[in-house]
């Protein structure tokens, strides 16, 4: 009886780097909601094909660092694991595609383009190239998008390599300094109010003022002393789009942030895969919310029905996590 009852258990795991606060508060919360879930931090060891990591949901806050979990994770999900985030779309998304996706759902964001690479490797000569115009319309795009713009990785985060350009000049500078790095270009949204909405489970959306020029442990808990509060309207629209960028991604973990510019949010970021969810980030309060509401998703989805991938197709794509 004994091991009929361990092995009707379902194990949530939870794959971290250095982060403690909110992989130990998770755990500790779903330990104290008692019954059939246990959590605790993931092992993984050399995998085989026919030998898939054991546990009915990953949480995955560090394969967008150490990169050798990306496969484990497609192997997981493969044998009917649920990963939170998907590890096929979280791999395979970029700023600029996101962007455009946005748009399209009729969430305003701003005037954006990608950039060929400015360097190439040794194996591409000017015959590879031959389908990219010479010269690139640099003029037409200071015309249409006007300074300042900021340039930015097409993949990445954390605000590395991003830069503001403010003429010409700055443009030629910070684009030759990308080397081979695929770069995308936006429009400044010069706001009066910032917002970051934290979603769990593509529902639970908790929409806070943020201020991104402040230190990174006073952006949420100084934000309200450098902006005015958020309008009834304005706090409806930014859940809306939120619940439907995170919808549309498939994230089940992620953070939105909006640049309000003329009373318009406009989406700047929203692939945040692995957000910042420790405690001295954003204090005791949201803190709580966060891991509660992680803490309802990861058991729901321990004892939902199991991934079924049949096909490559079905993994992008793969069901909604959470029924609506």
């Amino acid at each position: 009886m004994a091991n009929e009852a361990a092995s009707a258990r379902r194990r949530v795991g939870v794959l971290v780097g250095r982060e403690r606060s909110f992989p130990d508060a998770l755990i500790d919360e779903v330990a104290g909601r008692g019954g059939d879930v246990e959590c605790s931090y993931a092992r993984l060891d050399i995998l085989r094909i026919d030998g898939p990591p054991q546990y009915d949901v990953l949480v995955d806050r560090i394969s967008h660092d150490v990169q050798c979990y990306q496969p484990m994770l497609k192997l997981a999900a493969l044998a009917g694991t649920r990963v939170v985030n998907n590890p096929f779309w979280r791999i395979a998304d970029d700023k600029y595609f996101n962007t455009a996706l946005a748009a399209k759902l009729g969430v305003a964001v701003p005037k954006t383009a990608v950039l060929p690479a400015k360097a190439y490797g040794p194996d591409i000569s000017a015959g590879s190239l031959q389908n990219l115009a010479y010269p690139l319309d640099w003029e037409g795009l200071a015309r249409d998008f006007g300074f300042p713009m900021y340039m930015k990785p097409h993949w990445g985060g954390g605000f590395r390599d991003v830069s503001k350009v403010c003429d010409m000049s700055e443009l030629f500078r910070a684009y030759d300094a990308s080397g081979e790095k695929t770069m995308i270009i936006q429009e400044a949204i010069e706001w009066t109010q910032y917002v970051r909405c934290i979603v769990i489970g593509r529902e639970h959306v908790l929409p806070a003022l943020w201020n991104p020029s402040l230190g990174h442990f006073e952006r949420y808990v100084r934000a309200a002393e450098t902006m005015p509060p958020l309008s009834p309207a304005l706090e409806a629209r930014v859940i809306a789009d939120a619940r439907r960028l995170c919808d549309a991604l498939g994230y089940d973990m992620n953070t939105v942030e909006f640049a309000v510019r003329d009373g318009v949010p406009y989406a700047i970021d929203f692939m945040n895969s692995a957000p910042d969810f420790d405690v001295s980030s954003l204090g005791p309060d949201k803190f709580r919310w966060v891991v509660e509401r992680m803490a309802d998703l990861v058991i729901e989805l321990a004892r939902g029905p199991k991934l079924e991938i049949s096909r490559a197709s079905e993994a992008f794509g793969a069901p909604p996590a959470r029924a609506r």
